[in-house]
Protein backbone atom coordinates (compact mmCIF):
# COMPACT_ATOMS: atom_id res chain seq x y z
CA UNK A 1 0.00 0.00 0.00
CA UNK A 2 1.86 2.83 -0.78
CA UNK A 3 1.48 6.52 0.67
CA UNK A 4 -1.32 9.32 -0.39
CA UNK A 5 -0.26 13.05 -1.18
CA UNK A 6 -3.63 14.45 -1.12
CA UNK A 7 -6.49 14.44 0.94
CA UNK A 8 -8.20 13.49 -2.63
CA UNK A 9 -11.70 11.41 -1.50
CA UNK A 10 -11.23 13.31 2.14
CA UNK A 11 -14.15 15.47 3.20
CA UNK A 12 -13.07 17.64 6.54
CA UNK A 13 -14.65 19.01 9.43
CA UNK A 14 -12.99 21.66 11.41
CA UNK A 15 -14.99 22.66 14.35
CA UNK A 16 -14.15 26.10 16.00
CA UNK A 17 -17.16 26.96 17.66
CA UNK A 18 -15.88 26.87 21.33
CA UNK A 19 -14.61 30.29 23.30
CA UNK A 20 -11.48 29.23 24.02
CA UNK A 21 -12.23 31.01 28.16
CA UNK A 22 -8.98 29.15 29.50
CA UNK A 23 -6.95 31.38 27.15
CA UNK A 24 -8.37 34.51 28.57
CA UNK A 25 -7.41 36.48 25.91
CA UNK A 26 -11.39 38.15 25.11
CA UNK A 27 -11.69 36.46 21.87
CA UNK A 28 -11.92 33.05 20.49
CA UNK A 29 -8.75 31.95 20.92
CA UNK A 30 -9.00 30.64 17.04
CA UNK A 31 -8.30 34.45 16.19
CA UNK A 32 -5.72 35.21 18.47
CA UNK A 33 -2.32 35.95 16.41
CA UNK A 34 0.48 33.88 15.81
CA UNK A 35 3.42 34.50 13.80
CA UNK A 36 1.33 37.00 11.22
CA UNK A 37 -1.74 34.93 11.14
CA UNK A 38 -4.84 33.38 13.98
CA UNK A 39 -4.56 30.18 14.46
CA UNK A 40 -7.52 29.32 12.62
CA UNK A 41 -5.98 30.89 9.27
CA UNK A 42 -2.54 28.59 10.09
CA UNK A 43 -4.90 25.38 10.15
CA UNK A 44 -7.09 25.77 7.89
CA UNK A 45 -3.94 26.75 4.94
CA UNK A 46 -2.73 23.84 6.13
CA UNK A 47 -5.86 21.26 5.62
CA UNK A 48 -6.50 22.76 2.56
CA UNK A 49 -3.26 23.28 1.07
CA UNK A 50 -3.86 18.89 1.05
CA UNK A 51 -6.84 19.66 -1.45
CA UNK A 52 -9.88 17.42 0.65
CA UNK A 53 -12.79 17.30 -1.36
CA UNK A 54 -14.63 19.98 1.18
CA UNK A 55 -14.11 21.64 3.86
CA UNK A 56 -16.82 22.14 6.24
CA UNK A 57 -16.06 25.23 9.20
CA UNK A 58 -18.45 24.79 12.16
CA UNK A 59 -18.60 28.04 13.67
CA UNK A 60 -20.64 29.44 16.75
CA UNK A 61 -23.86 31.52 15.66
CA UNK A 62 -22.40 34.56 17.17
CA UNK A 63 -19.07 34.53 15.93
CA UNK A 64 -18.82 37.10 12.67
CA UNK A 65 -14.91 36.76 13.13
CA UNK A 66 -14.29 33.88 10.58
CA UNK A 67 -15.76 35.95 8.21
CA UNK A 68 -12.25 37.95 8.01
CA UNK A 69 -10.42 34.86 7.11
CA UNK A 70 -8.71 35.08 4.03
CA UNK A 71 -8.89 31.19 3.33
CA UNK A 72 -12.63 31.00 4.28
CA UNK A 73 -14.08 31.47 1.53
CA UNK A 74 -12.74 28.59 0.29
CA UNK A 75 -14.89 26.23 3.24
CA UNK A 76 -18.25 25.68 4.04
CA UNK A 77 -19.86 27.19 6.95
CA UNK A 78 -22.23 25.41 9.20
CA UNK A 79 -23.13 26.67 12.69
CA UNK A 80 -22.13 24.53 15.68
CA UNK A 81 -23.66 23.71 19.16
CA UNK A 82 -23.03 23.82 22.79
CA UNK A 83 -20.20 21.15 22.80
CA UNK A 84 -17.75 19.79 20.66
CA UNK A 85 -20.15 16.61 19.56
CA UNK A 86 -22.79 19.04 18.58
CA UNK A 87 -20.17 20.58 16.45
CA UNK A 88 -19.25 17.96 14.72
CA UNK A 89 -22.52 16.28 14.25
CA UNK A 90 -23.72 19.85 12.34
CA UNK A 91 -20.54 19.87 10.18
CA UNK A 92 -21.49 15.95 9.34
CA UNK A 93 -24.84 16.95 8.68
CA UNK A 94 -23.74 19.72 6.16
CA UNK A 95 -21.74 17.49 4.36
CA UNK A 96 -24.77 14.21 3.43
CA UNK A 97 -22.10 11.71 2.49
CA UNK A 98 -22.08 8.04 2.01
CA UNK A 99 -21.49 5.86 4.73
CA UNK A 100 -18.40 4.36 4.01
CA UNK A 101 -16.65 7.72 2.42
CA UNK A 102 -14.26 9.19 4.73
CA UNK A 103 -14.37 12.25 6.71
CA UNK A 104 -11.03 13.67 9.16
CA UNK A 105 -12.17 15.69 11.75
CA UNK A 106 -9.07 18.37 13.33
CA UNK A 107 -9.48 20.94 15.71
CA UNK A 108 -9.29 24.34 14.93
CA UNK A 109 -6.49 25.50 17.45
CA UNK A 110 -4.28 22.39 16.45
CA UNK A 111 -2.01 24.75 13.84
CA UNK A 112 0.77 22.84 14.35
CA UNK A 113 -0.28 19.61 12.65
CA UNK A 114 2.77 18.07 9.94
CA UNK A 115 1.22 17.93 6.44
CA UNK A 116 3.28 14.20 6.62
CA UNK A 117 1.31 13.24 9.18
CA UNK A 118 -1.86 13.76 8.19
CA UNK A 119 -0.97 12.04 4.96
CA UNK A 120 0.43 8.98 6.91
CA UNK A 121 -2.28 8.39 8.68
CA UNK A 122 -4.70 8.72 5.71
CA UNK A 123 -2.23 5.94 4.36
CA UNK A 124 -2.69 3.72 7.11
CA UNK A 125 -6.33 3.44 7.38
CA UNK A 126 -7.21 3.64 3.62
CA UNK A 127 -8.37 0.07 3.48
CA UNK A 128 -9.66 -0.20 7.15
CA UNK A 129 -13.13 -0.59 7.94
CA UNK A 130 -13.58 2.24 10.31
CA UNK A 131 -10.74 4.29 10.27
CA UNK A 132 -8.08 5.71 13.26
CA UNK A 133 -6.15 8.51 15.32
CA UNK A 134 -3.12 10.60 15.65
CA UNK A 135 -1.42 10.34 19.10
CA UNK A 136 2.19 10.02 20.45
CA UNK A 137 2.55 7.36 23.23
CA UNK A 138 2.98 8.38 26.88
CA UNK A 139 6.63 8.82 28.00
CA UNK A 140 6.41 10.08 31.19
CA UNK A 141 5.77 8.44 34.55
CA UNK A 142 1.99 8.70 34.90
CA UNK A 143 0.04 8.52 38.95
CA UNK A 144 -3.55 7.76 39.75
CA UNK A 145 -4.29 10.14 42.44
CA UNK A 146 -7.10 11.18 44.74
CA UNK A 147 -7.34 14.87 46.42
CA UNK A 148 -3.37 15.16 45.69
CA UNK A 149 -2.37 12.19 47.29
CA UNK A 150 -1.10 9.18 44.98
CA UNK A 151 -2.69 6.07 45.14
CA UNK A 152 -0.92 4.23 42.58
CA UNK A 153 1.49 4.44 39.36
CA UNK A 154 0.22 3.10 35.94
CA UNK A 155 1.78 0.97 33.60
CA UNK A 156 2.31 3.58 30.55
CA UNK A 157 3.47 1.34 28.17
CA UNK A 158 -0.22 1.04 26.44
CA UNK A 159 -1.16 4.48 27.04
CA UNK A 160 -1.21 6.81 23.82
CA UNK A 161 -2.18 10.60 23.78
CA UNK A 162 -4.85 11.23 21.03
CA UNK A 163 -4.74 14.37 18.84
CA UNK A 164 -6.05 15.51 15.87
CA UNK A 165 -6.64 14.58 13.04
CA UNK A 166 -9.04 11.37 13.41
CA UNK A 167 -10.53 10.31 10.54
CA UNK A 168 -13.51 7.88 10.03
CA UNK A 169 -15.95 6.62 7.89
CA UNK A 170 -18.84 8.57 7.45
CA UNK A 171 -21.73 6.64 8.80
CA UNK A 172 -19.98 4.96 11.60
CA UNK A 173 -18.84 8.32 12.74
CA UNK A 174 -22.37 10.06 12.41
CA UNK A 175 -23.81 7.05 14.44
CA UNK A 176 -21.21 6.84 16.94
CA UNK A 177 -21.82 11.07 17.75
CA UNK A 178 -25.73 10.54 17.75
CA UNK A 179 -25.52 8.15 20.28
CA UNK A 180 -22.42 9.53 22.25
CA UNK A 181 -23.20 10.41 25.87
CA UNK A 182 -22.21 13.47 27.37
CA UNK A 183 -18.76 14.11 28.33
CA UNK A 184 -17.34 11.94 25.19
CA UNK A 185 -14.30 14.66 24.40
CA UNK A 186 -13.22 13.06 20.63
CA UNK A 187 -14.66 11.43 17.94
CA UNK A 188 -12.48 7.69 18.65
CA UNK A 189 -13.77 7.76 22.33
CA UNK A 190 -17.84 7.77 20.44
CA UNK A 191 -16.32 5.25 18.02
CA UNK A 192 -14.91 3.28 20.51
CA UNK A 193 -18.65 2.81 22.35
CA UNK A 194 -20.03 1.27 19.69
CA UNK A 195 -17.59 -1.96 19.77
CA UNK A 196 -15.14 -0.79 17.08
CA UNK A 197 -11.55 -0.29 17.14
CA UNK A 198 -9.67 2.53 15.34
CA UNK A 199 -6.15 2.26 14.28
CA UNK A 200 -3.47 4.38 16.20
CA UNK A 201 -1.22 6.44 14.23
CA UNK A 202 1.96 7.87 15.75
CA UNK A 203 2.01 11.60 15.33
CA UNK A 204 4.64 14.08 17.19
CA UNK A 205 4.34 15.96 20.08
CA UNK A 206 4.76 19.09 18.35
CA UNK A 207 1.11 18.82 16.88
CA UNK A 208 -0.23 20.98 20.40
CA UNK A 209 -3.92 22.06 21.19
CA UNK A 210 -3.57 25.91 21.47
CA UNK A 211 -5.29 26.08 25.20
CA UNK A 212 -3.30 28.23 27.30
CA UNK A 213 -0.62 31.24 26.88
CA UNK A 214 1.87 28.98 27.20
CA UNK A 215 0.86 26.85 24.73
CA UNK A 216 0.66 29.61 22.60
CA UNK A 217 4.50 30.29 22.77
CA UNK A 218 5.13 26.97 21.86
CA UNK A 219 3.28 27.25 18.90
CA UNK A 220 4.79 30.38 17.76
CA UNK A 221 8.34 28.64 18.26
CA UNK A 222 7.29 25.82 16.43
CA UNK A 223 5.59 27.43 13.34
CA UNK A 224 8.76 29.96 12.89
CA UNK A 225 11.09 27.59 12.79
CA UNK A 226 9.05 25.72 10.29
CA UNK A 227 9.14 22.55 11.88
CA UNK A 228 5.09 21.73 11.60
CA UNK A 229 5.84 20.97 7.77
Amino acid sequence: MGRVDSLDGICVVVPAAGLGARMGAGIPKQYIDLVGKTILEHTLTRILGLHPDRLVLVVSQEDSLFESVPVVDQCEIAIGGVTRIDSVLSGLVKLQIEPDDWVMVHDAVRPCVRTADILLLCSEVRDHKVGGLLAIPVTDTVKRADKNMVLDTVDRSRLWLAQTPQIFRYGILLQALQAAPMGVTDESSAVERLGHQPVVVQGHSDNIKVTTQDDLSMAAFYLSRGEAQ
